[in-house]
């Protein structure tokens, strides 16, 4: 059983509700889910979200959408995992976080494939990134999931899943999807009003011809039209995806 977890949640600092924030008629998290749903190696998708009143609206989306739904802490993300992986006997957990809404089914895919054949741990596409950030995604084995809840201590290794196994890579065997053309330096996460601006734009010109437009859709549509991605051009890079709190 392979699932897919994507952590959602409404608080953020930075931009509060992004999840739920309007593409195209939808939130912004639906659409997320539309992509993820391609994938054809995920056998469930689960949204792990809090147990707070202000995530109440998460948990009614999920039920709307008939998607597996667990609560669990608001600062223990890496307790929320396991839960996730128990309850749903799961063999290998794919991490995702809800500020993604262009992922990549065919970029997950590739990640299981890449992680299975290899006989990893735990595999990432961003040790290191060569992938637009937005794409990110990581994969672990259920026993590396239990070792690392057995064992992480510190705060930053609860609240941020994978950040044990990144500490520890030698207890782990790991691996990483690349690519030959870096595409790291593009932006395609949501985390400021520019980055769902830029979002918005491409959902705009591409989904209605197309809802299942691709990553090199994209790539052709910001290649013709350069002043989109120059809108938040300006932002960097999280230096991990583990730095991602939902």
């Amino acid at each position: 059983m392979i699932i897919a977890v994507l952590q959602a949640r409404t608080g953020s600092s930075r931009l509060p509700a992004k999840v739920l924030a309007d593409i195209l008629g939808k939130p912004m998290i639906t659409r997320q889910i539309e992509r993820i749903a391609r994938a054809r190696l995920v056998d469930r998708l689960v949204i792990a979200t809090t147990g707070q009143r202000e995530d109440d609206a998460i948990a009614a989306l999920a039920a709307e959408l008939r998607i597996d739904c667990y609560r669990g802490s608001v600062d223990d993300v890496l307790d929320r995992f396991y839960q996730c992986a128990k309850r749903y006997d799961a063999d290998h957990i794919i991490r995702l976080t809800a500020d993604c809404p262009l992922a990549d089914p065919q970029l997950i895919d590739d990640l299981i494939r890449l992680h299975l054949r290899e006989g990893n741990n735990y595999t990432s596409n961003a040790m290191p990134p060569t992938f637009p950030h937005g794409l990110d995604a990581e994969i672990m084995t259920r026993k590396a999931l239990v070792w690392v809840w057995e064992n992480a201590t510190k705060a930053d290794e609860r609240e941020h899943v994978t950040t044990y196994i990144r500490n520890n890579p030698s207890r782990f065997r790991i691996g990483n999807l690349e690519q030959k053309n870096d595409l790291s330096h593009l932006r395609w996460t949501v985390d400021e009003p520019e980055d769902l601006d830029v979002i918005r734009r491409i959902y705009e010109q591409l989904y209605i011809a197309n809802p299942g437009f691709t990553t090199q859709d994209i790539l052709d549509f910001v290649d013709i039209h350069p002043e989109i991605a120059a809108i938040n051009a300006h932002f960097s890079r999280d230096p991990s995806i583990n730095t991602k709190r939902f």
